[in-house]
């Protein structure tokens, strides 16, 4: 049981990765070439510090869980949207797929508080 929970979380680090490449990919795929770089970076940094400050475990503002859960799914959802916005449908289904799993198995393995 171990591994598998050293696993989910893995795939939930894995996750937080790929959201802030998604959006960092849909910024830069903006028009215009000030506005693109602006929000390619904007866009990933915001998601970052934002995590960093009330998702991360070490975080001294870290919200509750019954806050917290609905933040960051909502981060997945979002960088799932942005993965549709840039047409890459495929990859965006499959983000968001293992967003359900990975969540599902958060709850399952009660690694929410973790």
């Amino acid at each position: 049981m171990s591994a598998l929970k050293d696993a989910n979380l893995a795939v939930k680090f894995s996750l937080e990765l790929a959201a802030i490449a998604a959006f960092a990919l849909w910024g830069a795929s903006l028009d215009g070439v000030l506005v693109s770089v602006v929000v390619g970076i904007a866009a990933p940094a915001s998601a970052a510090v934002l995590w960093g400050l009330f998702a991360a475990p070490r975080s001294s503002r870290r919200l509750p869980t019954p806050a917290r859960v609905p933040f960051e799914l909502s981060v997945f959802a979002l960088a799932g949207a942005a993965l549709f916005a840039l047409h890459w449908t495929a990859i965006a289904t499959a983000f968001a797929a293992v967003v359900v799993v990975n969540a599902l198995l958060l709850g399952l393995l009660d690694q929410w508080e973790l």
